[in-house]
């Protein structure tokens, strides 16, 4: 009985120190962040082409979903209600106690490229860092810039209220191992200038693969179903196939695409609603080369079968 104690503590030892191996956080140095003097004006275009203001700005109420106080005003407040429990959006004002005031622009690109924040703490994939990683570095010292130019509101968020194991947060560094590498957007050298600006918008800040592709019982993306559509997270309907499929949006010409992310009006005369019209909302305030620049990349996507029907 003994020896047999003895192996058990051992491999629950063994065990725990693998768990802590895997789990721990991989962050850039400062000698990996480039010479790079911040351009505000692009840390703008980032902040709208990211939608931050759909999570993080203060809401008309607590939770609320879509009604924004000041898009300036980053306190957070929202909730994202899901299978797994119930996040909160943090606060990421340039406030120093309560938001993001007190970060450092390795600290805040180390959160965005890799889903870390200070101290080591992994951050939950519902903030979509599995996207913004794609970023380019040049663009997140300027979108830090930006929003430190922002008004400092104190502000403190609930607690996430995740059920068990979901709650183990150390436990997200085992998702990271997956599907985290920090890898930015590799543009495609036999494609157009404007296919490779819409593949960096719509697979970085625009993060377009977190609401329209299917997920694993990981939480994480289908690669093979990508952009092919999928549930809501919160329940009430589903993001749409976005591929040029006769499931998707195979009949849409490039220039319909364009036009309904400025104007949210449809081919077949319909207008976009639900969670999607914050999202047009912004894409409506892009340079136009940039709207234009997402359809002929969305055009470029391989068609697939609509997987938001599949059990």
């Amino acid at each position: 009985m003994r020896t047999v104690f003895l192996v058990g503590l051992a491999l629950v030892a063994a065990a725990g120190l693998a768990f802590y191996l895997l789990t721990m956080p991989v962050t850039f140095s400062a000698d990996d962040l480039p010479d790079h003097a911040p351009d505000i004006a692009n840390g703008r275009t980032m902040f709208i082409a990211g939608g931050c203001a759909e999570c993080h700005a203060v809401p008309v109420k607590r939770c609320a979903n879509l009604d924004i106080e000041d898009e300036t005003r980053l306190a957070g407040g929202r909730c994202l209600k899901t299978d797994v429990g119930t996040f909160y959006v943090p606060n990421i004002s340039p406030d120093p106690e309560t938001g993001i005031g007190g970060w450092s622009t390795l600290d805040f690109v180390n959160a965005m490229k890799r889903g870390v924040a200070p101290g080591g703490v992994h951050l939950y994939p519902a903030f979509p860092y599995t996207s913004y990683q794609r970023m380019r570095f040049e663009d997140l010292i300027d979108l830090k810039a930006y929003l430190d130019t922002l008004p400092p509101v104190r502000s403190t968020v609930p607690a996430n209220e995740l059920r068990f194991p979901y709650n183990i947060r150390r436990g997200v560094g085992l998702f990271q191992r997956l599907y985290v590498d920090g890898k930015t957007f590799a543009p495609d050298p036999h494609a157009s200038d404007a296919v490779n600006r819409g593949g960096y918008l719509v697979m970085g800040p625009g993060h377009c693969t977190e609401c329209h592709s299917p997920r694993n019982a990981l939480g994480g993306i289908v690669a093979r179903e990508a952009f092919a559509g999928a549930e809501s997270p919160e329940g009430g309907g589903d993001a749409p196939n976005i591929t040029p499929s006769p499931d998707g949006i195979g009949d849409w010409s490039q220039e319909d695409i364009a036009y309904f992310l400025e104007t949210g009006s449809t081919p077949d005369f319909d207008v976009v609603g639900e969670s999607m019209v914050p999202v047009q909302e912004n894409m409506a305030r892009l340079p136009a080369s940039d709207r234009e620049a997402i359809a002929a990349f969305l055009k470029t996507l391989p068609p697939r079968p609509d997987s938001a029907a599949s059990p």
